[in-house]
C-alpha cells in the first residue's frame, strides 16, 4: 500500500520513475474544465481513493435543472471513471515509454442519491483484474458522511499513443 507519495520502481531507457501526488494528476488526459479529480488520498496496484468537490458554477448546472441544479448522471459516471479507472490505469502502466490514453469500454452504474452543487464526493475503486492492457474495477462514490451515492463496474483499456 502506497499512500500519497508514490514511488514507482521501474525504468524506461535508464530513467527511474517517481510518481507522487502532483504528477499523477498531471498525467490525466483532461483539460481543467473537464478534469473531475481534486486529489488522490490512496493508491496502490489494487485500489485508488480520490475526491472531487463539485463547484457551484460548473458549466452543466446552468441548464440541469434551472433553479434546482442537480449533477447529471453522466458527470457522476465521469467522476467515477476518472478517479476509479483512469488514475488506477495510469498507475498500473507505470514506466512505459510510450504515452498512454485510457479508454472507457463499458460501465454499469446504479445511482443511489443525487449530487448537489458544492458537494464533495469520494470515489473508491478496487481492481477486479488488469491483463492484456484491459482494466476492470468495482467503483463506489460516497458523500462526506460515507453514504453511497453511486456504485458500479467499470472497464477500460490502455491505448498506447505514438510519440
Amino acid at each position: 500500500m502506497v499512500p500519497l507519495s508514490l514511488s514507482m520502481a521501474g525504468s524506461t531507457a535508464g530513467r527511474k520513475f517517481d510518481m507522487n501526488y502532483e504528477n499523477i494528476l498531471d498525467l490525466l488526459p483532461y483539460k481543467s474544465s473537464f478534469r473531475f479529480v481534486d486529489g488522490i488520498s490512496f493508491l496502490d496496484s489494487d485500489k485508488v481513493i480520490g475526491h472531487y468537490t463539485l463547484k457551484p458554477d460548473e458549466f452543466f448546472y446552468a441548464d440541469h435543472f434551472p433553479g434546482n441544479p442537480v449533477t447529471p448522471g453522466a458527470i457522476v459516471t465521469e467522476i467515477m471513471a476518472q478517479i476509479g479507472l483512469v488514475v488506477l490505469g495510469i498507475f498500473l502502466v507505470k514506466g512505459q515509454e510510450a504515452p498512454v490514453f485510457p479508454l472507457l469500454t463499458s460501465v454499469e452504474v446504479s445511482f443511489l442519491s443525487m449530487v448537489q452543487p458544492g458537494q464533495r464526493v469520494t470515489v473508491t475503486s478496487e481492481k477486479i483484474y488488469f491483463r492484456f492492457e484491459k482494466l476492470k474495477c468495482k467503483v463506489v462514490m460516497q458523500d462526506d458522511a460515507g453514504e453511497p451515492i453511486a456504485k458500479g463496474v467499470f472497464s477500460g483499456m490502455i491505448k498506447k499513443l505514438s510519440k
